[in-house]
């Protein structure tokens, strides 16, 4: 069964949303991201992508205290990413209660860190992020393209020992119009044991049945449950 990853996207210590990535669509959807937090918890989610988007754009992370009291009050196994960038902001991730941390910048501009830190810490705690536009790495909160290919990309970290791969395809993200499922499907394709996490684009749970019937293993999705395109009784089925 595909698992369920509802996102908290974090600025100035607010849940919020983007679309594609433009700081300038942000869309505060809770002042408290506790508060969502529990809610999710209570309605039977098990796990959170929690992204600290001011740390995104700031290049360290700076909501580390909301990610400490999520992971302090509730039960949810959290994944968090945004600013990410040192040994310090991976150890302060940890420190404040994450399980798993998602690299996507650091893993492009420093490769050689990236890959000690899935040395140090295991490709169970590592997950690399792969945010894409029109087939390329995409950096910096989506700021910034790179010239780099998603598939030489994700072979190179394979070989490394990455196993989890968050990819969010940012033409779909936040437009509530449906998730990439052809670029999953060719991922899948090519590498059948990846265990990837599908992310951007989550209109309806009609979407996440789609993804789980072409192979994809996890889906990450904020929007279309804040706007009340997805209720918590929605995904009952899939719990």
């Amino acid at each position: 069964m595909i698992e369920l990853i509802p996102a908290i996207d974090i600025i100035g210590g607010k849940c919020v949303r983007l679309s594609q990535g433009d700081y300038e669509s942000k869309k505060v959807y809770n002042e408290n991201p506790l508060e969502v937090a529990k809610m999710l918890e209570a309605g039977g989610i098990r796990r959170l992508h929690l992204v600290d988007l001011d740390g995104a754009a700031s290049h360290h992370v700076v909501n580390h205290v909301i990610l400490e009291k999520i992971a302090t009050a509730t039960s949810l196994v959290v994944d968090f990413g945004g600013g990410v960038k040192t040994d310090e902001d991976l150890r302060i991730a940890f420190e404040c209660g994450a399980q798993m941390v998602t690299g996507g910048s650091v893993a492009v501009k420093d490769p050689e860190l990236f890959c000690h830190w899935i040395e140090m810490y295991g490709a169970e705690r590592i997950i690399l992020g792969a945010d894409v536009k029109e087939r390329r790495i995409a950096v910096g909160g989506w700021k910034e393209e790179s010239d780099m290919d998603l598939f030489s990309f994700l072979d190179n970290y394979r070989q490394r020992g990455i196993s989890k791969v968050v990819c969010t395809d940012i033409s779909c993200d936040g437009m509530l119009q449906g998730p990439a499922l052809g670029l999953y499907k060719e991922m899948l394709e090519r590498d059948s044991n990846l265990y990837l996490i599908a992310s951007g684009g989550v209109s309806c749970v009609d979407d996440i049945y789609r993804l789980e019937e072409n192979g994809v293993p996890a889906v990450i999705f904020g929007k279309a449950l804040y706007e009340g395109r997805i209720t918590l009784d929605d995904l009952q089925s899939l719990l």
